[in-house]
């Protein structure tokens, strides 16, 4: 019974908001984990649109005593508000039982930032003497030049790439395109890449117009992305937490820290939202106290 509402929600998913594949797995995960509480609680025959508040309230204690994070918890209960919505707007069900079920309060946790001298610490860490190498520090100066997510990068193309006026075309979350600005050290990186190693490596079909490739043609996996940057951050000596969204983090984080306006970073991010961007005003708020705190005699 739930099965075929799970499809259709998939189908809204894909269609109508045209969310990612992660993202769209993500939401019926969520659905799912409503299902089990359920089946749990001997209600595996209850439809969707016959679930109360009582029953979803019930569901998060379900899910606290399971020893799920409140930020796994919160994740849950907004897809489940997603689907309910959904059901809605659907007609499939009369009422939204979601809508006042409450979210756990969450401590945001500001992610940790690379300084600009840690980023070209990990960058020279990089092996030249490899066709890799050359790729790598291709792919990490545009991920720091431009701000982009990991999933931005494996899959950027070379028809987005716009070097004659300084931008980059990128395909974001929801297929939603914005221009970004590129640097010079990342506009010399790809073209050195692309003149010089990209050549000699036999494409595969239907990989032709994408820009970093491994050695058999294939574009990279984001996992590949995060064991490359892993092993630069150890070979650096760093101890922080870093991972290819770090380089995002500290590309908006310079930008502020430097005066940028925050509606031109949000643009650059691809934020729908300015509220997302906003956490990096709480980060610029962090520096100014702990430049103060370092340098002020009196504070």
């Amino acid at each position: 019974m739930w099965e075929s509402f799970r499809k259709l929600f998939k189908g809204y998913l894909q269609l109508e908001r045209s969310l990612s594949g992660n993202s769209i797995e993500a939401y019926l995960r969520d659905v799912e984990k409503l299902e089990q509480y359920l089946q749990a609680n001997g209600q595996e025959k209850l439809r969707p649109q016959d679930v109360t508040l009582q029953d979803l309230q019930s569901c998060v204690q379900w899910v606290a005593k399971l020893g799920m994070t409140p930020a796994s918890q919160a994740r849950i209960i907004s897809g489940i508000k997603a689907f309910y919505k959904f059901l809605l707007m659907e007609d499939m069900a009369k009422e939204d039982p979601s809508q006042l079920l409450e979210a756990p309060k969450l401590q945001r946790k500001l992610p940790d930032v690379l300084t600009f001298e840690e980023i070209e610490l990990i960058i020279s860490q990089i092996q030249l003497d490899t066709p890799e190498g050359h790729r790598n520090r291709a792919i990490l100066e545009t991920m720091y030049s431009c701000g982009l997510r990991v999933s931005e990068v494996v899959n950027l193309q070379i028809t987005q790439l716009h070097f004659d006026v300084g931008f980059i075309r990128v395909i974001g979350k929801g297929n939603k395109e914005r221009l970004v600005p590129i640097g010079k050290d990342a506009m010399k990186q790809i073209d050195m890449y692309r003149r010089n190693i990209r050549i000699h490596v036999p494409v595969k079909q239907g990989e032709e117009d994408t820009v970093f490739l491994n050695r058999r043609g294939s574009a990279l996996s984001r996992v590949m992305i995060f064991l490359v940057i892993k092993d630069l951050v150890k070979l650096a000596g760093i101890e922080k937490n870093v991972s290819p969204h770090t380089f995002r983090h500290s590309f908006a984080t310079h930008l502020v820290e430097g005066g940028a306006d925050l509606r031109a970073v949000q643009e650059m991010l691809g934020h729908e939202s300015i509220t997302t961007t906003e956490i990096y005003t709480h980060i610029d708020r962090e520096y100014l106290r702990d430049t103060l705190q370092r340098f002020h005699p009196r504070f």
